[in-house]
Protein backbone atom coordinates (compact mmCIF):
# COMPACT_ATOMS: atom_id res chain seq x y z
CA UNK A 1 0.00 0.00 0.00
CA UNK A 2 1.32 3.44 -0.89
CA UNK A 3 1.72 6.08 1.76
CA UNK A 4 -0.37 9.21 1.55
CA UNK A 5 1.31 11.30 -1.22
CA UNK A 6 -0.33 14.58 -0.27
CA UNK A 7 -1.03 15.19 3.39
CA UNK A 8 2.51 15.04 4.72
CA UNK A 9 1.18 14.12 8.16
CA UNK A 10 3.55 12.69 10.74
CA UNK A 11 0.82 10.51 12.29
CA UNK A 12 -0.39 7.25 10.81
CA UNK A 13 -4.12 6.67 10.57
CA UNK A 14 -5.51 6.05 14.04
CA UNK A 15 -8.59 3.89 14.38
CA UNK A 16 -11.12 5.21 16.93
CA UNK A 17 -10.98 2.01 19.05
CA UNK A 18 -7.21 2.43 19.42
CA UNK A 19 -7.52 5.84 21.11
CA UNK A 20 -7.45 5.59 24.88
CA UNK A 21 -7.02 8.28 27.48
CA UNK A 22 -7.24 8.19 31.27
CA UNK A 23 -7.57 11.94 31.65
CA UNK A 24 -11.08 13.29 31.26
CA UNK A 25 -11.71 16.69 29.66
CA UNK A 26 -11.23 19.54 32.10
CA UNK A 27 -13.46 22.56 32.55
CA UNK A 28 -10.80 24.64 30.84
CA UNK A 29 -10.81 22.33 27.82
CA UNK A 30 -14.59 22.56 27.56
CA UNK A 31 -14.19 26.33 27.64
CA UNK A 32 -11.62 26.07 24.86
CA UNK A 33 -14.17 24.09 22.84
CA UNK A 34 -16.60 26.98 23.21
CA UNK A 35 -13.91 29.34 21.95
CA UNK A 36 -13.21 27.08 18.97
CA UNK A 37 -16.89 26.95 18.05
CA UNK A 38 -17.11 30.74 18.31
CA UNK A 39 -14.10 31.13 16.00
CA UNK A 40 -15.80 28.79 13.54
CA UNK A 41 -19.02 30.83 13.55
CA UNK A 42 -20.94 28.64 16.05
CA UNK A 43 -22.08 26.01 13.52
CA UNK A 44 -25.32 24.20 14.33
CA UNK A 45 -23.68 20.87 15.17
CA UNK A 46 -23.32 18.65 18.23
CA UNK A 47 -19.90 18.11 19.81
CA UNK A 48 -18.83 15.04 21.77
CA UNK A 49 -15.52 14.98 23.66
CA UNK A 50 -13.39 11.91 24.37
CA UNK A 51 -15.16 11.03 27.64
CA UNK A 52 -18.31 10.23 25.65
CA UNK A 53 -20.29 13.24 26.90
CA UNK A 54 -22.15 15.31 24.33
CA UNK A 55 -21.39 18.91 25.09
CA UNK A 56 -22.96 21.99 23.59
CA UNK A 57 -25.88 20.05 22.04
CA UNK A 58 -27.81 21.93 19.36
CA UNK A 59 -30.63 19.69 18.18
CA UNK A 60 -31.29 16.01 18.73
CA UNK A 61 -31.01 15.17 15.02
CA UNK A 62 -28.20 17.61 14.21
CA UNK A 63 -24.99 16.15 12.74
CA UNK A 64 -22.03 16.16 15.07
CA UNK A 65 -18.37 15.50 15.62
CA UNK A 66 -16.59 13.29 18.13
CA UNK A 67 -13.21 14.60 19.29
CA UNK A 68 -11.21 11.52 20.24
CA UNK A 69 -8.37 13.04 22.20
CA UNK A 70 -6.76 16.05 23.82
CA UNK A 71 -4.29 16.62 20.96
CA UNK A 72 -7.15 16.95 18.44
CA UNK A 73 -8.79 19.61 20.62
CA UNK A 74 -5.62 21.67 20.78
CA UNK A 75 -5.09 21.37 17.00
CA UNK A 76 -8.59 22.76 16.50
CA UNK A 77 -7.76 25.65 18.80
CA UNK A 78 -4.48 26.63 17.14
CA UNK A 79 -5.41 25.94 13.46
CA UNK A 80 -9.19 25.38 13.16
CA UNK A 81 -9.53 24.39 9.48
CA UNK A 82 -6.09 22.78 9.11
CA UNK A 83 -6.52 20.98 12.42
CA UNK A 84 -9.97 19.68 11.58
CA UNK A 85 -8.88 18.38 8.17
CA UNK A 86 -5.75 16.70 9.53
CA UNK A 87 -7.37 15.20 12.62
CA UNK A 88 -10.34 13.93 10.61
CA UNK A 89 -7.99 12.40 8.06
CA UNK A 90 -6.09 10.39 10.67
CA UNK A 91 -9.19 9.36 12.62
CA UNK A 92 -8.88 11.50 15.74
CA UNK A 93 -12.09 13.30 14.76
CA UNK A 94 -15.18 11.42 13.59
CA UNK A 95 -18.37 12.78 12.05
CA UNK A 96 -21.84 11.48 12.88
CA UNK A 97 -24.92 12.08 10.77
CA UNK A 98 -23.09 12.19 7.44
CA UNK A 99 -20.14 14.24 6.24
CA UNK A 100 -22.25 16.26 3.76
CA UNK A 101 -24.91 17.47 6.29
CA UNK A 102 -22.16 18.29 8.78
CA UNK A 103 -20.14 20.29 6.27
CA UNK A 104 -23.28 22.06 5.03
CA UNK A 105 -23.86 23.51 8.51
CA UNK A 106 -20.17 24.10 9.15
CA UNK A 107 -19.56 26.08 5.94
CA UNK A 108 -22.73 28.14 6.38
CA UNK A 109 -21.47 29.35 9.75
CA UNK A 110 -17.80 29.67 8.82
CA UNK A 111 -18.54 31.56 5.61
CA UNK A 112 -20.58 34.13 7.54
CA UNK A 113 -17.79 34.43 10.11
CA UNK A 114 -15.18 35.07 7.40
CA UNK A 115 -17.28 37.74 5.70
CA UNK A 116 -17.47 39.58 9.02
CA UNK A 117 -13.65 39.66 9.22
CA UNK A 118 -13.09 42.24 6.46
CA UNK A 119 -9.76 43.58 7.79
CA UNK A 120 -8.26 40.10 8.10
CA UNK A 121 -9.43 39.26 4.57
CA UNK A 122 -7.70 42.34 3.17
CA UNK A 123 -4.46 41.23 4.82
CA UNK A 124 -4.84 37.76 3.26
CA UNK A 125 -5.48 39.43 -0.10
CA UNK A 126 -2.28 41.48 0.22
CA UNK A 127 -0.31 38.37 1.21
CA UNK A 128 -1.57 36.44 -1.81
CA UNK A 129 -0.70 39.27 -4.19
CA UNK A 130 2.84 39.60 -2.80
CA UNK A 131 3.47 35.85 -2.59
CA UNK A 132 2.12 35.10 -6.06
CA UNK A 133 2.46 31.83 -7.93
CA UNK A 134 5.68 32.11 -9.99
CA UNK A 135 6.90 29.39 -12.35
CA UNK A 136 9.22 27.95 -9.68
CA UNK A 137 6.29 27.36 -7.31
CA UNK A 138 3.61 26.58 -9.90
CA UNK A 139 5.12 23.30 -11.10
CA UNK A 140 5.39 21.91 -7.57
CA UNK A 141 1.80 22.90 -6.82
CA UNK A 142 0.54 21.15 -9.95
CA UNK A 143 2.61 18.05 -9.20
CA UNK A 144 1.16 17.86 -5.67
CA UNK A 145 -2.43 17.61 -6.87
CA UNK A 146 -2.35 16.12 -10.37
CA UNK A 147 0.63 13.77 -10.40
CA UNK A 148 -0.52 11.46 -7.62
CA UNK A 149 -1.38 8.77 -10.17
CA UNK A 150 -3.56 8.53 -13.26
CA UNK A 151 -4.86 5.18 -11.99
CA UNK A 152 -6.43 6.95 -9.01
CA UNK A 153 -8.30 9.52 -11.10
CA UNK A 154 -9.44 6.84 -13.57
CA UNK A 155 -11.41 5.20 -10.77
CA UNK A 156 -13.94 8.03 -10.38
CA UNK A 157 -13.70 10.48 -13.28
CA UNK A 158 -15.58 9.91 -16.54
CA UNK A 159 -13.99 7.86 -19.31
CA UNK A 160 -12.57 11.00 -20.96
CA UNK A 161 -10.80 11.99 -17.69
CA UNK A 162 -12.39 15.45 -17.46
CA UNK A 163 -11.62 16.97 -14.06
CA UNK A 164 -13.72 20.14 -14.35
CA UNK A 165 -17.38 21.10 -14.03
CA UNK A 166 -19.74 19.14 -16.30
CA UNK A 167 -22.82 20.60 -18.02
CA UNK A 168 -26.11 18.84 -17.31
CA UNK A 169 -28.05 20.00 -20.35
CA UNK A 170 -31.73 18.98 -20.73
CA UNK A 171 -32.14 15.18 -20.85
CA UNK A 172 -28.50 14.67 -19.78
CA UNK A 173 -28.18 12.44 -16.71
CA UNK A 174 -24.87 10.54 -16.83
CA UNK A 175 -21.50 12.08 -16.03
CA UNK A 176 -20.13 11.00 -19.41
CA UNK A 177 -22.93 12.76 -21.27
CA UNK A 178 -22.59 15.88 -19.12
CA UNK A 179 -18.84 16.19 -19.68
CA UNK A 180 -19.30 15.83 -23.44
CA UNK A 181 -22.06 18.46 -23.27
CA UNK A 182 -19.69 20.82 -21.41
CA UNK A 183 -16.94 20.41 -24.01
CA UNK A 184 -19.40 20.99 -26.83
CA UNK A 185 -20.81 24.08 -25.10
CA UNK A 186 -17.29 25.52 -24.89
CA UNK A 187 -16.72 24.85 -28.60
CA UNK A 188 -20.03 26.47 -29.55
CA UNK A 189 -19.34 29.53 -27.45
CA UNK A 190 -15.97 29.92 -29.22
CA UNK A 191 -17.73 29.47 -32.61
CA UNK A 192 -14.95 27.11 -33.76
CA UNK A 193 -14.63 26.36 -37.49
CA UNK A 194 -12.62 23.67 -39.31
CA UNK A 195 -9.03 24.68 -39.98
CA UNK A 196 -8.84 27.24 -37.17
CA UNK A 197 -6.05 27.24 -34.60
CA UNK A 198 -6.57 27.12 -30.83
CA UNK A 199 -4.45 27.57 -27.70
CA UNK A 200 -5.56 25.43 -24.74
CA UNK A 201 -3.90 26.67 -21.53
CA UNK A 202 -3.97 24.11 -18.72
CA UNK A 203 -5.29 21.17 -20.71
CA UNK A 204 -5.55 18.48 -18.02
CA UNK A 205 -5.56 14.98 -19.50
CA UNK A 206 -6.28 16.45 -22.92
CA UNK A 207 -9.99 15.68 -23.30
CA UNK A 208 -11.09 19.14 -24.50
CA UNK A 209 -8.18 19.57 -26.94
CA UNK A 210 -8.92 16.18 -28.49
CA UNK A 211 -12.67 16.92 -28.57
CA UNK A 212 -12.09 20.21 -30.40
CA UNK A 213 -9.88 18.50 -32.98
CA UNK A 214 -12.15 15.48 -33.42
CA UNK A 215 -15.53 17.24 -33.64
CA UNK A 216 -14.65 20.73 -34.90
CA UNK A 217 -11.64 20.09 -37.14
CA UNK A 218 -9.33 22.62 -35.47
CA UNK A 219 -5.62 22.43 -34.68
CA UNK A 220 -4.70 22.80 -31.00
CA UNK A 221 -1.56 23.60 -29.04
CA UNK A 222 -2.24 22.52 -25.46
CA UNK A 223 -0.06 23.47 -22.46
CA UNK A 224 0.17 21.83 -19.04
CA UNK A 225 2.76 21.57 -16.22
CA UNK A 226 1.71 18.06 -15.10
CA UNK A 227 4.07 15.44 -16.50
CA UNK A 228 1.65 12.55 -15.95
CA UNK A 229 -1.24 14.36 -17.59
CA UNK A 230 0.78 15.39 -20.65
CA UNK A 231 2.14 11.86 -21.12
CA UNK A 232 -1.40 10.47 -20.91
CA UNK A 233 -2.74 13.06 -23.39
CA UNK A 234 0.03 12.38 -25.91
CA UNK A 235 -0.70 8.66 -25.82
CA UNK A 236 -4.38 9.35 -26.47
CA UNK A 237 -3.62 11.66 -29.38
CA UNK A 238 -1.44 8.99 -31.00
CA UNK A 239 -3.91 6.16 -30.43
CA UNK A 240 -6.83 8.21 -31.82
CA UNK A 241 -4.94 9.44 -34.88
CA UNK A 242 -5.07 13.09 -33.76
CA UNK A 243 -1.37 13.74 -33.13
CA UNK A 244 -1.12 15.82 -36.31
CA UNK A 245 -3.91 18.10 -35.05
CA UNK A 246 -3.11 18.36 -31.33
CA UNK A 247 0.29 19.15 -29.82
CA UNK A 248 0.63 18.66 -26.06
CA UNK A 249 3.39 20.74 -24.49
CA UNK A 250 4.68 20.27 -20.94
CA UNK A 251 5.30 23.90 -20.03
CA UNK A 252 3.95 26.92 -18.17
CA UNK A 253 1.25 29.09 -19.75
CA UNK A 254 3.61 32.08 -19.56
CA UNK A 255 5.77 30.59 -22.31
CA UNK A 256 2.92 30.55 -24.87
CA UNK A 257 3.70 32.72 -27.88
CA UNK A 258 2.78 33.17 -31.53
CA UNK A 259 3.81 30.38 -33.86
CA UNK A 260 5.44 30.71 -37.27
CA UNK A 261 2.05 31.19 -38.93
CA UNK A 262 1.04 34.11 -36.72
CA UNK A 263 -1.72 34.47 -34.16
CA UNK A 264 -4.46 32.04 -33.12
CA UNK A 265 -8.19 32.06 -33.73
CA UNK A 266 -9.17 31.04 -30.20
CA UNK A 267 -7.81 30.86 -26.66
CA UNK A 268 -9.40 28.56 -24.08
CA UNK A 269 -8.56 27.81 -20.47
CA UNK A 270 -10.75 25.42 -18.48
CA UNK A 271 -9.88 24.91 -14.84
CA UNK A 272 -6.46 26.61 -14.89
CA UNK A 273 -7.20 30.11 -13.58
CA UNK A 274 -7.64 28.67 -10.08
CA UNK A 275 -3.88 27.92 -10.14
CA UNK A 276 -2.66 31.21 -11.61
CA UNK A 277 -2.75 33.50 -8.55
CA UNK A 278 -4.08 37.05 -8.43
CA UNK A 279 -0.63 38.59 -8.84
CA UNK A 280 -0.27 36.96 -12.27
CA UNK A 281 -3.61 37.81 -13.92
CA UNK A 282 -1.91 40.60 -15.88
CA UNK A 283 0.64 38.09 -17.18
CA UNK A 284 -2.14 35.76 -18.32
CA UNK A 285 -3.88 38.68 -20.06
CA UNK A 286 -0.57 39.51 -21.75
CA UNK A 287 -0.34 35.96 -23.10
CA UNK A 288 -3.89 36.18 -24.46
CA UNK A 289 -3.15 39.55 -26.05
CA UNK A 290 0.04 38.19 -27.60
CA UNK A 291 -1.47 35.10 -29.23
CA UNK A 292 -5.04 36.10 -30.14
CA UNK A 293 -5.70 37.24 -33.70
CA UNK A 294 -7.75 40.33 -34.70
CA UNK A 295 -11.01 38.32 -34.78
CA UNK A 296 -9.93 35.88 -32.09
CA UNK A 297 -12.24 34.64 -29.37
CA UNK A 298 -11.42 33.41 -25.88
CA UNK A 299 -13.11 31.57 -23.04
CA UNK A 300 -11.96 31.17 -19.44
CA UNK A 301 -13.79 28.63 -17.29
CA UNK A 302 -12.96 28.93 -13.58
CA UNK A 303 -14.19 28.31 -10.08
CA UNK A 304 -15.02 31.68 -8.53
CA UNK A 305 -16.75 33.41 -5.66
CA UNK A 306 -18.93 36.43 -5.05
CA UNK A 307 -16.74 38.00 -2.39
CA UNK A 308 -13.08 37.60 -1.55
CA UNK A 309 -12.60 34.75 0.96
CA UNK A 310 -9.23 33.01 1.29
CA UNK A 311 -8.92 29.33 0.45
CA UNK A 312 -9.04 27.22 3.61
CA UNK A 313 -5.65 26.49 5.16
CA UNK A 314 -6.22 22.73 4.95
CA UNK A 315 -7.10 22.72 1.24
CA UNK A 316 -4.20 25.07 0.47
CA UNK A 317 -1.61 23.01 2.34
CA UNK A 318 -2.82 19.44 1.92
CA UNK A 319 -4.85 19.13 -1.29
CA UNK A 320 -4.71 22.08 -3.66
CA UNK A 321 -1.65 24.28 -2.94
CA UNK A 322 -1.57 27.70 -4.54
CA UNK A 323 -5.24 27.58 -5.50
CA UNK A 324 -7.56 30.58 -5.32
CA UNK A 325 -11.04 31.09 -6.87
CA UNK A 326 -11.39 34.74 -7.99
CA UNK A 327 -14.33 37.10 -7.92
CA UNK A 328 -15.62 38.41 -11.26
CA UNK A 329 -14.13 41.82 -10.47
CA UNK A 330 -10.71 40.21 -9.95
CA UNK A 331 -11.04 38.32 -13.24
CA UNK A 332 -11.34 41.64 -15.04
CA UNK A 333 -7.62 42.20 -14.31
CA UNK A 334 -7.05 39.74 -17.15
CA UNK A 335 -9.11 41.66 -19.70
CA UNK A 336 -9.14 45.39 -18.92
CA UNK A 337 -5.41 46.18 -19.42
CA UNK A 338 -5.57 44.78 -22.97
CA UNK A 339 -8.94 46.17 -24.05
CA UNK A 340 -10.48 42.71 -24.33
CA UNK A 341 -14.28 42.84 -24.47
CA UNK A 342 -16.29 40.46 -22.30
CA UNK A 343 -19.17 39.10 -24.40
CA UNK A 344 -20.87 36.72 -22.03
CA UNK A 345 -20.68 35.45 -18.46
CA UNK A 346 -22.47 32.26 -17.42
CA UNK A 347 -22.53 30.81 -13.91
CA UNK A 348 -22.68 26.99 -13.81
CA UNK A 349 -22.58 26.72 -10.01
CA UNK A 350 -25.25 24.05 -9.58
CA UNK A 351 -23.78 22.05 -12.46
CA UNK A 352 -20.57 21.77 -10.45
CA UNK A 353 -22.47 20.67 -7.34
CA UNK A 354 -24.05 17.90 -9.44
CA UNK A 355 -20.67 17.00 -10.96
CA UNK A 356 -19.14 16.64 -7.50
CA UNK A 357 -22.04 14.47 -6.36
CA UNK A 358 -21.25 12.09 -9.23
CA UNK A 359 -17.54 12.13 -8.36
CA UNK A 360 -18.17 11.44 -4.68
CA UNK A 361 -20.59 8.58 -5.46
CA UNK A 362 -18.06 7.05 -7.85
CA UNK A 363 -15.26 7.50 -5.34
CA UNK A 364 -17.29 5.73 -2.65
CA UNK A 365 -18.11 2.89 -5.04
CA UNK A 366 -14.38 2.36 -5.68
CA UNK A 367 -13.12 2.49 -2.07
CA UNK A 368 -11.67 -1.03 -2.14
CA UNK A 369 -9.65 -0.22 -5.25
CA UNK A 370 -8.53 3.12 -3.82
CA UNK A 371 -7.26 1.21 -0.75
CA UNK A 372 -5.07 -0.83 -3.06
CA UNK A 373 -3.32 2.42 -4.00
CA UNK A 374 -3.31 4.60 -0.88
CA UNK A 375 -3.80 4.47 2.87
CA UNK A 376 -6.84 5.25 4.97
CA UNK A 377 -5.85 8.84 5.75
CA UNK A 378 -5.69 9.58 2.01
CA UNK A 379 -9.20 8.15 1.52
CA UNK A 380 -10.67 10.19 4.37
CA UNK A 381 -8.92 13.35 3.16
CA UNK A 382 -10.28 12.99 -0.37
CA UNK A 383 -13.81 12.21 0.84
CA UNK A 384 -13.60 15.37 2.93
CA UNK A 385 -12.30 17.37 -0.05
CA UNK A 386 -14.94 16.14 -2.51
CA UNK A 387 -17.81 16.46 -0.02
CA UNK A 388 -16.63 19.90 1.07
CA UNK A 389 -16.38 21.08 -2.52
CA UNK A 390 -19.90 19.83 -3.28
CA UNK A 391 -21.31 21.65 -0.25
CA UNK A 392 -19.48 24.86 -1.15
CA UNK A 393 -21.13 24.90 -4.59
CA UNK A 394 -24.60 23.79 -3.51
CA UNK A 395 -24.53 26.35 -0.68
CA UNK A 396 -23.46 29.21 -2.94
CA UNK A 397 -20.08 29.73 -1.26
CA UNK A 398 -18.35 28.99 -4.59
CA UNK A 399 -19.38 29.81 -8.17
CA UNK A 400 -18.36 28.47 -11.59
CA UNK A 401 -17.81 31.17 -14.19
CA UNK A 402 -17.49 30.81 -17.96
CA UNK A 403 -16.33 34.15 -19.38
CA UNK A 404 -16.37 34.62 -23.16
CA UNK A 405 -14.34 37.49 -24.62
CA UNK A 406 -12.86 38.88 -27.85
CA UNK A 407 -10.98 41.86 -29.28
CA UNK A 408 -12.83 45.13 -28.83
CA UNK A 409 -12.96 45.75 -32.60
CA UNK A 410 -14.26 42.30 -33.56
CA UNK A 411 -17.66 42.79 -35.28
CA UNK A 412 -17.77 39.39 -36.96
CA UNK A 413 -19.55 37.42 -34.22
CA UNK A 414 -23.32 36.78 -34.08
CA UNK A 415 -25.18 39.52 -32.23
CA UNK A 416 -27.44 37.07 -30.34
CA UNK A 417 -26.89 33.75 -28.54
CA UNK A 418 -29.40 31.85 -30.70
CA UNK A 419 -26.72 29.91 -32.57
CA UNK A 420 -25.37 28.49 -29.29
CA UNK A 421 -28.53 26.60 -28.45
CA UNK A 422 -30.29 26.00 -31.78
Amino acid sequence: MKKDPQLGLSSQFVRPDEIKTKMLPTGMEKGLMRLILKNLGNPDVNVELWDGETVFPRKQQAPGIMIKGRSALWRLLTHPTLGFGDEYSVGRIEVEGGIVPFLDRFFAAYDKRQKESATILRLFDLYRRVRGNPVSRAKGNIHHHYDIGNDFYKLWLDKEMVYTCAYFAPNVTTLEEAQAAKMDLVCRKLRLKPGETVIDAGCGWGALALYMARHYGVKVRAFNLSHEQVAFARERAESEGLASQVEFIEDDYRTISRDANGQYDAFVSVGMLEHVGLKHYGELGGVVNRVLGPNGRGLIHSIGQNQFIPTSEWVDQRIFPGGYPPTLRQMMDIFEPYDLSVLDVENLRLHYAETLKHWLDRFDNQLDRVRDLYDESFIRAWRLYLAGSMVNFSGGHLQLYQVLFTRAQNNSLPVTRDDLYH
